[in-house]
């Protein structure tokens, strides 16, 4: 197999750079936080001191990236990707950025003749780990369908949605209707709490129903535990909120529930509260109703 080259290596990006190398692909590697190179690097991957060289070494370059500002530079910027020569490679851009921002990346690209695929992930740190991402791409077809089985490496299902940046507005709407999810079992899971029900009684009884979710299932089990440790942060959250907000505001769309579970999540990282994960937007409420999910109390 040809050699991959991959570019961010954080909560998302290790996992999956680690599942690329279980599936028997060669890795290039780069962050510009040495620890996580150092330990994929002992796993048998090959260090690279900069995009450029990734880009130089790899034919297919992964980037797993915070947002926006951060594919940009390592695609744009000084001893960028696009400072190589990539006459016939292909960027799959991972990340979860701005629509608008995939595109943009995507016409400078195509002009130094790299094909680029935006290509974002639902799941969150236990998927990664699993290699079961949702993998929503937006790009040519053709380039997909040559990549497909290299995804899938990374994920249980990669599906094309539409031209460059449907990735990401596929990956916005995703991350929409995760955050109101978690916020509706959070009001649900307080008001149970409070009027002396058990919650993981009420979790039970309804996880079957039309109430039941992925999300309820992933998030409560957390919530009952009291164990806020992320596999996706708040931080994290709110970046994707704002992109959300940006895009829709650009084209006229209206989120107003979005936008109050922004400011929920806002609340929270004011409170220090940025680095844990986005079940901890229970905490919110329970603040409100000075009460804690778990502990029940007699009806007021």
């Amino acid at each position: 197999m040809e050699k991959i080259g991959f570019i961010g290596l954080g909560i998302m990006g290790k996992p999956m750079a680690r599942n690329l190398m279980k599936a028997g692909h060669s890795l290039v590697v780069f962050d510009v936080n040495s620890a996580p190179v150092e330990e994929i690097v002992l796993e048998g991957a090959e260090r690279a001191c900069s995009p450029k060289e990734v880009a130089e070494l790899c034919n297919i370059i992964i980037t797993m990236l915070p947002n926006s500002p951060h594919v940009k530079q390592v695609v744009l910027g000084p001893e960028g990707i696009l400072e190589a020569s990539c006459a016939g490679k292909i960027l799959v851009d991972m990340s979860s950025i701005s629509p608008l921002v995939a595109k943009e990346i995507s016409s400078k690209a195509a002009a130094a003749g790299l094909r680029m695929l935006d290509a974002p992930v639902s799941g969150g740190e236990p998927k990664a780990i699993s290699g079961t991402l949702a993998i929503m791409v937006g790009g040519d077809e053709e380039i997909f369908a040559q990549v497909q089985p290299l995804l899938l490496s990374m994920g249980s299902s990669a599906v094309h949605v539409g031209e460059i940046g449907s990735g990401n507005v596929t990956k916005l709407a995703n991350q929409i209707i995760v955050a109101l999810n978690i916020a509706a079992m959070s009001e649900a899971m307080v008001l149970a709490t409070k009027s002396g029900v058990d919650p993981e009684k009420v979790y039970q009884a309804i996880r079957g129903g039309l109430a039941g979710s992925t999300v309820l299932d992933a998030k409560m089990p957390m919530v009952l535990k009291r164990n806020f440790k992320p596999g996706f942060r708040i931080e994290l959250h709110i970046k994707d909120l704002m992109n959300v907000l940006d895009t829709a505001h650009s084209i006229g769309v209206p989120l107003p529930l979005t936008g109050h579970v922004l400011e929920m999540m806002q609340a929270l990282k004011v409170d220090g509260r940025a680095a844990e994960d986005h079940s901890a937007l229970i905490r919110f409420y329970e603040g409100m109703a000075q009460t804690e999910v778990g502990n029940v109390t007699d009806q007021p």
